[in-house]
């Protein structure tokens, strides 16, 4: 993924980031920190907590706990509805606005990290041009497409392989549709520039987040995530939103392809393969704080809790 950082910074910063994998416990982090210090309010970083209605699969605040503190980041469009980084960050920027205009202070919890990027870095994306990728993909040889790309974008062929077609498309895509170069997008998610914002990353060791995803699988099951997705699906689904974890597969129970048992135990594997994922992923980036968790402690995430707690109360 390629892109560029303005040097306009975003209008609001967020008092502490707390990010990890899915079943991390970031959520109970925040909650808990946030009603230590009073007047904080929470922004969710998820690209699937944006979708109404898709609330147990997505791990999206209670009722409760959004009536005990002010969200935001959820519920944002339908799940028919795609939402691009680029309107996320519109909505987050909103949010950390009117934060601040009430003298709050804010919680980022984070667990998709483009997202994390794209408003904390001000990443900017290169857009999308459908038409342009209809008349790239029509063409079968992609050596032909390579060598036109080669022409328009020198620099960008020196990042990119010969046969990696996905890639050298979308560079085509971008140089073609925007008359601009994809080299001139920048560094993209491979740079990590200097920011006053604290990011605290939750690790827990391998094995006890696989048994914290597998316990938490079951208890959506139990909350009754079948039937959320029974009825996202009737409504109609986003080819985003029909992406997400626990969904994509419980749909292929519905339509006849796999019986309950075997959607679950894919919804458990995958989520796992996610997890690896998300960590992958956050760890490159050498400004985030790392804790790592001691499993068989009375309460593992205390020690999270406490620095997020001295951040706000800084």
């Amino acid at each position: 993924m390629s892109g560029a950082r303005p040097a306009t910074p975003p209008p609001a910063l967020p008092a502490v980031v707390v990010l990890g994998p899915t079943a991390s416990g970031k959520s109970d982090v925040a909650m808990a920190a946030a009603g230590a210090v009073a007047g904080t309010e929470i922004v969710a970083v998820d690209a699937m907590q944006v979708y109404r209605g898709m609330d147990i699969g997505t791990a999206k605040p209670t009722e409760s706990d959004q009536r005990a503190v002010r969200h935001h980041g959820i519920d944002l469009v339908e799940p028919t509805d795609d939402m691009t980084v680029t309107e996320f960050r519109a909505a987050y920027d909103g949010a950390l606005d009117g934060i601040a205009s009430r003298g709050a202070r804010a919680i980022v919890v984070a667990g998709t990290g483009l997202y994390l990027t794209a408003v904390l870095d001000r990443l900017e994306l290169p857009g999308s041009y459908p038409d342009v990728k209809a008349e790239l993909d029509a063409e079968p040889d992609t050596s032909v497409l390579f060598d036109r790309l080669e022409r328009l974008d020198p620099a960008a062929v020196a990042r990119i392989d010969p046969s990696n077609r996905r890639r050298i498309v979308r560079a085509l895509e971008v140089t073609v549709g925007s008359g601009r170069p994809f080299s001139s997008y920048g560094p993209g998610v491979a740079a990590f520039p200097a920011t006053p914002v604290v990011q605290i990353g939750i690790r827990w060791p391998r094995e006890a987040l696989a048994e914290r995803v597998e316990r938490r699988v079951h208890a959506m099951m139990r909350a009754g995530l079948l039937d959320e997705v029974r009825r996202v699906h009737d409504a109609g689904m986003s080819r985003t939103a029909a992406q997400a974890l626990g969904y994509k597969e419980l749909v292929e129970h519905l339509v006849g392809d796999v019986s309950l048992e075997e959607a679950v135990e894919a919804v458990i594997r995958r989520t796992r393969q996610f997890a690896v994922r998300q960590e992958r992923w956050f760890r490159r980036d050498p400004r985030i704080r790392w804790i790592d968790i001691d499993a068989s402690a009375t309460d593992p995430l205390e020690p999270v809790r406490s620095s997020v707690i001295a951040e706000l109360s800084s």
